[in-house]
């Protein structure tokens, strides 16, 4: 089966970095978008286009993970911090330190089938562009377990959005600084396997990869940054380019994507340079999100 991206009208204005996209789930209506914003907190884009602020402490967010009571979690790459954002707008700090230190870039947030939060860490380096001028494997990835925050990976180039399969033997991530996806089996223990890669390695020569998400079919699609490229990766490790615009006339610096609109098969694609959200029309629907 072949797939098609077909661009679309942008959504949203003036957005303060937008980096990460969420499709709003419980208690907001189907057509509802949460963004990132650089001020702190979460843009809410509603499906009539109208877009109002949320803050929260911790200044810039990243990443956006929804629980299934609504709850917004907000990865703070400025301030290290992982807070949580009520649909009350009450907000708590879930995460500051690990093993007596500071998390360094915290970049993402996700749920896996069970309903556990993972954060991952890019770099402890400061400032964190030199961990992506150059490999420095300090990245990591933490799981919030019931007794606490566990390292579950480290050593990783810029670990940025992490994804699980549907069934949740693998977990993938995008590693940005060596420009490709990796893998690491989720064992019977809770543990993950050694890293292995998954497709190209790199996806390109100087490709800097960056978004996440699974399609219906079992494939992950990818955001490459170098070339405003999104990609996707078959489950057998085949990948092909489904849009690029190295000019970046309508797509700059695609740092998510995901998958809404009634039937799923809608693309929005944050970014940290734009001030609003590119769409496409995609031939094939997105995975079901876990916070449905």
């Amino acid at each position: 089966m072949s797939y098609s991206l077909i661009p679309g009208s942008p959504v949203g204005t003036s957005l303060q970095r937008p980096e990460c996209v969420v499709v709003a789930g419980p208690g907001k209506p189907r057509g509802d978008l949460v963004v990132s914003d650089g001020r702190g907190g979460v843009t809410r884009i509603r499906a009539d286009g109208t877009c109002s602020h949320v803050p929260c402490p911790g200044g810039t967010t990243n990443g956006i993970a929804q629980g299934r009571d609504g709850t917004l979690y907000l990865a703070g790459i400025d301030s290290g911090t992982v807070h949580a954002l009520h649909p009350d707008g009450s907000a708590r700090l879930v995460i500051a330190t690990f093993a007596g230190h500071g998390l360094g870039a915290v970049n993402f947030v996700t749920f896996d089938p069970m309903g556990v939060l993972w954060i991952t860490v890019s770099t402890r380096t400061m400032p964190r562009s030199r961990a992506i001028e150059q490999p420095i494997p300090d990245g990591y990835i933490l799981k919030l377990d019931p007794a606490g925050p566990r390292l579950m990976a480290d050593g990783l180039c810029f670990a940025n959005e992490l994804r699980f399969d549907a069934a949740m033997r693998f977990v993938y991530l995008a590693e940005s600084r060596q420009g490709r996806i990796v893998r690491m089996r989720v064992e019977d223990t809770g543990d993950l396997g050694p890293i292995e890669r998954f497709g190209p390695d790199p996806l390109f020569e100087g490709a800097i990869v960056d978004g996440l998400a699974f399609d219906a079919d079992g494939g992950l699609w990818v955001t490459e940054v170098t070339r405003n490229g999104i990609h996707r990766i078959d489950p057998d490790g085949h990948a092909v380019c489904l849009f690029e615009d190295p000019q970046g006339t309508f797509m700059d610096f695609p740092a998510s994507v995901a998958f809404g609109g009634p039937d799923r098969k809608t693309v929005f694609v944050g970014s940290i340079r734009m001030d609003r959200l590119v769409t496409f029309q995609s031939s094939v629907a997105g995975a079901p999100m876990w916070h449905y």
